[in-house]
């Protein structure tokens, strides 16, 4: 007799997860505050920023190769030894503004590699969770990308810092990054219903299976919920710009919105994920959109003090996690299994396009109308998403659904 199988527990995946934002948070914060006192100029590091940016943005691409060639724990193996050989590349050039042209060359090769891994986390999660444990899933995935970018950032930058070592810090992440392929020891590699003995039949199963998803009416909402502008956490990319409107001194935007913001940020996640399994994940979606909004709100509207400044950008950022968990919870509910790790990346992928639509859109109404305007636009937004949600999802006649399961 053979015994039923097992799902993983949700924390494997906040393991396989910690790579991809090892990756980001090492060169976002290490190397952005090293190269900085280095003397580079915000541009060049800006360029340097959009080196851990473009390979995310444009995944979807190679996304198919994880579901129609190697096995998902080979490639997540592969790409994690070429995330840590980049990490440790990178660590040893000297920190100089010389060093650049290399180190941006290094950093979009390393984050093409690991975003396989993290294609390879989310399609092992995909069918390995069954639907009651979806969001909390989905809460460990994000917690897991989070925490990797404090491990990456605060982690790397200490101790460069307390060391005067930057290689040490490159070696200590690369061997974290390493060390998290003994988690794939406790998750089943799933059996492929799109590979077959025939590449173009592959692909076309590949393509067919993305289309049978999107078509469903789970899979439509999924869809437009991705293109809402709702729970984008877009104006957090301001808040350290903006801490002298509140008094609070650069220390206190170092450690709250850095540090402290990214641990707030991950438990939110695990909160959100055990939320949404008691609810409709696009419910809980929606909800979680206008609990961040209205703390922005809260925030400009209250008195400009460095402790409400505290408060109000940790309630943002604990919130946020929640958005970040009911996303993954959706996509999830969405995908089903098949091709899951191209089906998410083709969902993550879209829902960077509010992101940076209403990060624009922000940094445009401050200069044009001031402060208070700038932080209403989320609540704007949360109130345009919600018209279009009661739309959709009265006009899909999703109600009690079945969950996708395959």
């Amino acid at each position: 007799m053979t015994l039923p199988h097992k799902s993983a527990h949700p924390i494997v995946f906040f393991i396989l997860s910690l790579p991809y934002g090892i990756a980001t948070g090492l060169v976002q914060v290490e190397f952005g505050d090293l190269y900085q006192k280095a003397g580079v100029t915000t541009a060049e590091i800006a360029l340097l920023l959009g080196s851990t940016l473009i390979p995310n943005i444009i995944k979807f691409i190679w996304a198919p190769l994880v579901d129609t060639t190697l096995s998902l724990k080979k490639w997540y193996v592969i790409t994690t030894i070429l995330t840590a050989a980049g990490i440790f590349a990178s660590a040893m050039l000297p920190v100089k503004e010389s060093s650049l042209a290399l180190l941006n060359t290094i950093t979009v090769l390393t984050n093409i590699a690991v975003s396989f891994t993290y294609m390879v986390s989310t399609g092992l999660a995909a069918h390995d969770t069954p639907h009651e444990l979806r969001g909390k899933v989905g809460g460990y995935s994000q917690a897991g990308n989070i925490g990797g970018l404090g491990l990456g950032g605060g982690l790397g930058l200490w101790l460069a810092i307390e060391f005067k070592s930057v290689i040490l810090s490159g070696i200590v992440l690369s061997v974290i990054c390493l060390a998290t392929c003994f988690a794939l020891f406790f998750v089943k590699e799933p059996v492929s219903t799109v590979k077959t003995g025939k590449a173009v039949e592959t692909i076309g199963n590949l393509f067919k299976d993305i289309w049978l998803t999107i078509k469903t009416r789970f899979g439509l909402l999924a869809l437009i919920l991705c293109f809402m502008p709702l729970g984008t956490g877009a104006i957090s990319g301001f808040f350290s710009d903006l801490h002298t409107f509140w008094n609070a001194s650069d220390s206190t935007v170092e450690i709250f919105i850095g540090v402290i913001g990214g641990i707030i940020t991950s438990a939110g996640c695990l909160v959100g994920g055990w939320i949404c399994d008691r609810m409709e994940r696009q419910k809980a979606y929606i909800i979680f959109g206008w609990i961040n909004a209205l703390t922005v709100t809260a925030m400009v509207f209250s008195p400009h003090t460095e402790m409400l400044y505290i408060i109000w950008t940790s309630i943002y950022a604990f919130t946020l996690g929640f958005c970040f968990a009911a996303f993954s919870a959706f996509v999830f509910e969405a995908i089903g299994k098949g091709a899951a790790g191209t089906k998410y990346t083709v969902f993550s992928a879209l829902s960077n396009a509010p992101i940076y639509m209403v990060t624009i859109l922000e940094g445009w109404t401050q200069t044009k109308y001031g402060l208070n305007w700038m932080f209403n636009i989320e609540l704007l937004c949360a109130l345009l998403a919600t018209v279009l949600f009661l739309i959709s999802y009265k006009g899909l006649r999703i109600g009690k659904l079945a969950p996708v399961e395959v």
